[in-house]
């Protein structure tokens, strides 16, 4: 490998490979023979062409941001072969924006906020966002088809990308990054490797849409009475509100949590049933009478606090920003790592979902943190202090399964929820996903038990 791509590249040390064998939630950790870390397509072709013909298992990893076990190797589970970790994160050149395509080309190991960066700079923005934006990356991002704040506007992941390049199991390159809005011939791999988590081939590069960037920002946070309140304002800010870009909801223990993490008063009273929503608007003219025209007319409003520019918009958004944050130092505290549960129901069915999630919490006198994307139903549940994680797992995703949800949303599958894909495809479907798996790496060496049903 040393040959390939330089020996100070391939990293076989315990204390270098560490920060590689640890996923971000501390949950999730294996053992690697090496750490290798490519910085061209060319490099990470002949590495997959090695490792194919040894039978070495690859893990390809970004950020290492990711909250399921995905990206790191696999401790246990009756894999055998000796693994590398394939990182990416080496991939970080930038192309040139296309302002008339509105498009951009990036390395796999590009963060989203560079990518954002670039865009912005050529007078554009990024339609995907979210909190991690500072460590994830574009490889990381397509892998679990992430999607973020601006959803509700943009759509996830799968919908940015118009061209992909990418290395399959054997070294053969495949894709294309040219971007042509109506290209219609045969499979279309964006489509296919987006959300394939590293089992079907390693992404190298991606060609990104890019949208326009809106001079005029408004932000909100506004509390209601409860939940049925929140999706009223909901319904009224989709249809009336052409520039709503995003739509958060904090419930009281989540801004409670963070508060004490900012040392901060909320800027906004919280009923004790109640609910936080964070709205964002953003369009070419200024939408803050717009927005608080539909604030003003909903029923269940108690609080507002609106913010345009500055410091005050940055501090209210801090209110979801640093949530994670907040968690993972609670975390640190009780010694004992948060349970990360991502899924997505019918908007009506939240209530229901947290009520579950809570009683399965308080049986293990856990602490429930729960937020999460409103217009697409996406709840973040973390809990602090799980003593059997796999029970409170059961109970919320055979109830999340039971509402017509599913069990991940943008985190992905990884290795934690494997066990549960059962509950939202059927056996057809599985199979059919575990041929295309075969068919693309026969060998079986990208990133295995990752995606792949149980026996």
């Amino acid at each position: 490998m040393g040959r390939v791509v330089g020996d100070e590249h391939v990293l076989v040390d315990p204390d270098q490979r560490a920060g590689y064998e640890t996923d971000w939630t501390g949950r999730f950790a294996g053992h690697c023979a090496a750490v290798v870390r490519p910085a061209s397509t060319d490099e990470v072709a002949t590495v997959l062409r090695l490792c194919n013909e040894h039978t070495i298992a690859v893990v390809p990893q970004a950020g290492n941001t990711g909250l399921v076990g995905g990206g790191v190797p696999r401790q246990g589970g009756g894999e055998t072969r000796p693994t590398i970790v394939l990182s990416m994160r080496r991939f970080g050149t930038i192309g040139e924006v296309d302002a008339s395509a509105m498009q951009l080309t990036v390395g796999a190991g590009v963060t989203i906020a560079d990518w954002r960066r670039a865009a912005r700079g050529a007078g554009l923005d990024t339609p995907i966002d979210f909190a991690a934006r500072d460590s994830a990356t574009i490889g990381g991002a397509l892998a679990t088809n992430a999607g973020g704040s601006r959803v509700i506007r943009f759509g996830t992941m799968r919908q940015q990308v118009v061209g992909v390049e990418a290395v399959l199991a054997d070294g053969t390159v495949i894709g294309s990054l040219v971007g042509l809005p109506k290209e219609t011939v045969g499979i279309h791999w964006p489509s296919l490797l987006t959300g394939s988590e590293g089992t079907l081939a390693v992404i190298t590069a991606a060609r990104l849409r890019l949208v326009p960037y809106y001079d005029h920002v408004t932000t909100a946070l506004v509390s209601l009475d409860d939940l049925e309140a929140a999706r009223a304002l909901l319904a009224e800010l989709r249809h009336r509100l052409p520039s709503l870009d995003s739509i958060e909801i904090v419930f009281p223990d989540a801004m409670e949590l963070v508060a004490a993490h900012l040392d901060a008063t909320p800027p906004v009273a919280v009923p004790e049933h109640g609910v936080v929503v964070l709205i964002e608007c953003a369009d070419h003219v200024e939408p803050t009478d717009d927005l608080l025209a539909v604030i003003a007319g909903a029923s269940g409003v108690r609080d507002t606090a609106i913010a345009t520019s500055g410091p005050r918009r940055h501090d209210l958004v801090a209110f979801r920003d640093r949530l994670t944050e907040a968690i993972a130092a609670a975390a640190t505290e009780t010694g004992t790592p948060t349970l990360k549960l991502d899924v997505a129901v019918p908007v009506a069915s939240i209530g229901h979902i947290l009520a579950v999630a809570q009683r399965a919490a308080e049986r293990q006198a856990a602490r429930l943190i729960p937020f999460g994307h409103f217009a697409e139903g996406n709840l973040h549940l973390n809990v602090l202090g799980a003593s059997a994680p796999d029970e409170i797992i059961e109970a919320v995703l055979s109830e999340v399964a039971g509402v017509g949800g599913t069990i991940s949303a943008e985190h992905g599958i990884g290795v934690a929820k494997t066990r549960w894909l059962p509950l939202v495809r059927e056996p057809g479907d599985l199979a059919a996903q575990q041929a295309i798996k075969r068919s693309l790496d026969p060998v079986g060496i990208l990133n295995p038990g990752v995606l792949e049903p149980p026996p």
